[in-house]
């Protein structure tokens, strides 16, 4: 079968598209036709060899997630049957033709998307919905700051937190990414200035108070500007780095007014605690998708041989929403 192998660590040059053995199902285990695959900054850090694979996991092929149609169930699967339409995080190796998938990692694709709209909810949606939800307890009806409002993570975020009736602060450094932002439940659009600076706009709009949650995908440059923003009891988790790994963190602050701070990934965790990160996700998020009250996000569809030229894309941030690999058959 095909698939998305990286040759050794590098640019996007490094990527092919080669022939690799499809694997069996085994006891609880779903194989997947995959139609359609979201790619993601990781497969771009896992590019330059600075984001392994977990242990177990193939390192040369590429891909977080997944959508496309049950081809073979292994022994013990009652959930599933071949030809069911379903979608799943990986742990990688995602973009290839054939994916064999945990039975409980599968989610059901709401009969209104496509394959491609699905690939582009399993990672942004759970992530979004761990973090927020199950890892910062984000309640009903508070103000929560979500940090780079285009991202794939971010686009799902806004809607999942307006669909709990939070009010929704977001930023963005693109003017054009915040106003589209709207449509998806951004109530306050922040462009961040050029010296990074954002907590007193936050502030002004929460009455000097501050956000209870905040969701972050920069990491070290934002930093201190997000514990300066952050309510007393506040919780931030950090889901991203791009803006770096290290920081000064002002423990004094942390103290006086009670600060969390979270650090969340799904990639690296056991089974059990996927399972149960998707399992939430199904009680609670999908039916939002299959009522329409959330919807994914993409950017751009590209052929999985112009996989690439998705890198470049990701790399250069010129996409809202997700890019999502089409496997044509």
């Amino acid at each position: 079968m095909r698939a998305v192998v990286v040759t050794e660590a590098g640019g996007p040059e490094v990527l092919r598209i080669a022939e690799i053995e499809e694997a069996e199902p085994g006891p609880g285990e779903v194989r997947v036709a995959v139609r359609a695959a979201g790619v993601n900054r990781a497969d771009v850090l896992q590019r330059l060899g600075l984001y392994p694979a977990p242990p177990g996991v193939r390192p040369d092929v590429l891909g977080l997630e997944l959508a496309g149609e049950v081809e073979r169930v292994g022994p013990g699967v009652s959930a599933w049957k071949p030809g069911d339409r379903v979608m799943a995080i990986a742990s990688g190796a995602a973009q290839a033709e054939r994916v064999v998938c945990h039975e409980r990692m599968l989610l059901p694709i709401p009969p209104a998307l496509d394959f491609v709209q699905a690939a582009a909810i399993p990672e942004a949606f759970l992530t979004a919905h761990d973090a927020l939800f199950r890892q910062a307890g984000l309640g009903r009806g508070e103000p929560v700051l979500i940090h780079a409002a285009g991202s794939g993570v971010g686009t799902a975020a806004m809607q999942l937190a307006h669909a709990g009736g939070n009010l929704v602060l977001g930023t963005s450094r693109t003017a054009e990414k915040l106003e589209r932002a709207r449509d998806l439940g951004l109530d306050h659009p922040l462009a961040v200035a050029p010296d990074g600076q954002f907590s007193r706009r936050v502030l002004g709009l929460t009455g000097g108070r501050g956000v209870p949650v905040i969701a972050d995908f920069v990491g070290a440059a934002y930093l201190e500007e997000n514990l300066r923003a952050l309510s007393i009891g506040g919780r931030l988790v950090v889901i991203g780095l791009l803006g770096g790994a290290r920081g000064e963190v002002d423990l004094g602050r942390l103290l006086a007014r009670r600060l969390r701070l979270f650090g969340s990934t799904l990639r690296s965790r056991p089974l059990e605690e996927k399972i149960a990160a998707t399992q939430a996700f199904a009680r609670e998020g999908l039916p939002l998708l299959e009522r329409g009250l959330v919807r994914p996000v993409v950017g751009e569809v590209l052929p999985v041989e112009a996989v690439g030229d998705a890198h470049v894309r990701m790399a250069e941030d010129r996409t809202f929403g997700k890019i999502v690999l089409r496997f044509d058959r």
